[in-house]
């Protein structure tokens, strides 16, 4: 299985820096055996029934890219130095690893300055990663964050403009509600509160788990043979509750769909074990790819992916290599908008 068996040529216009507004206006590909269908995020009421199971990730995006000054006393007088900072994960002491540009201009010990209220000191470097630790904690920290920080866009978006407020609200779920992650749950961007109301209407109903989307989720699959490539861990919950609602709709004929790669990829981990659903805490680092055994997930609604990326070898895993090649390439046909902030598909096996 060759990196090259996931390429496709995308035109760089298809590249979508804004979501679509509102939300459900977003256009969705749905692939099932029969064929591909084009229409609407709001006609996902029609595509689902009475008993099925949206499961979606709550975890609540972070502004964790952060721009500061190190100040330093030289023979010149007190100098400063532009600093960037981009936060990856919490550690369990309250320090954070991040990634400083450019590293080199801070050496450890020194400070920072983010905001009035914020900011950090370099405590150690790691693999060319830094472990910063913050003047605050708890609620006053992210308070401070939420004031100084811009949304952590993804590099293709970042490309071509800086993150604004507007991000703020555009970047986040309705319904995130745990702090933790530095890139969003994109496929869960297209629901409001107005599709929610219908979809409950129709009997569909929902599950809460969260995985703390990281950085690594941009990193580029580096290897030729794409089964030896090392996926990075992501912390995630399923709780004993959402394990039940999940077997029970399971047990009932009804089924379960994640939204979102993030969701089917935590769902499919706390299967590893028995096959079967189960409460399950920790950090997963599953790699699905073709020829990987689906225990819960029955579709998936995701959004359009970049070539080479192991979430094509993921949705090719489902739904098979070729019929994800046909899918993408009516996708950019009917100019589909893709990435973070672009359109949705349905994807049945």
């Amino acid at each position: 299985m060759k990196l090259s068996d996931f390429d496709f040529h995308l035109p760089e216009t298809l590249i979508a820096t804004r979501p679509a507004k509102p939300r459900s206006s977003a256009r969705l590909l749905v692939s099932r055996p029969s064929g591909i269908s084009d229409l609407r995020v709001t006609d996902l009421v029609d595509q689902l029934q009475a008993g099925d199971r949206l499961v979606l990730n709550d975890t609540k995006v972070i502004p964790a890219r952060l721009f500061g000054l190190r100040w330093r006393d030289s023979a010149q007088g007190r100098v400063s130095a532009k600093i960037e900072v981009t936060l990856l994960e919490p550690r369990p002491n309250g320090q954070w690893a991040a990634l400083i540009k450019p590293l080199r201009k801070v050496n450890e010990g020194e400070w920072i300055v983010f905001s009035d209220a914020l900011s950090a000191q370099l405590v150690a470097r790691e693999e060319g990663q830094a472990v910063l630790e913050f003047n605050l904690s708890g609620d006053d920290f992210d308070a401070a964050l939420a004031e100084a920080g811009a949304m952590p866009l993804p590099p293709y978006i970042a490309a071509k403009r800086q993150a604004d407020a507007q991000d703020k609200e555009d970047y986040q779920t309705v319904w995130a509600r745990n702090s933790g992650a530095v890139a969003a749950p994109t496929a869960s961007l297209h629901f409001d509160d107005a599709l929610l109301s219908a979809l409950r209407a129709k009997g569909v109903q929902f599950t809460h788990v969260t995985l703390h989307v990281g950085a690594g989720t941009f990193l580029p699959v580096k290897v030729e043979d794409v089964t030896t490539h090392k996926m990075h861990a992501e912390w995630g919950h399923v709780s004993e509750e959402a394990a039940a609602e999940i077997a029970a709709t399971k047990a009932a004929g009804g089924r379960v769909i994640p939204v979102g790669t993030t969701a089917l990829r935590l769902i499919e981990t706390a299967a590893r074990d028995t096959g079967a659903i189960a409460p399950w805490q920790g950090e997963t680092d599953i790699f699905i790819y073709p020829g990987f055994e689906f225990k819960v997930a029955d579709a998936l609604m995701t959004n359009f992916h970049l070539p080479k990326s192991t979430l094509m070898m993921l949705v090719a895993a489902l739904v098979g290599h070729d019929r994800i090649l046909d899918v993408y390439e009516h996708a950019i046909s009917q100019e589909y908008r893709f990435f973070s902030y672009g359109d949705a598909s349905l994807l049945f096996p």
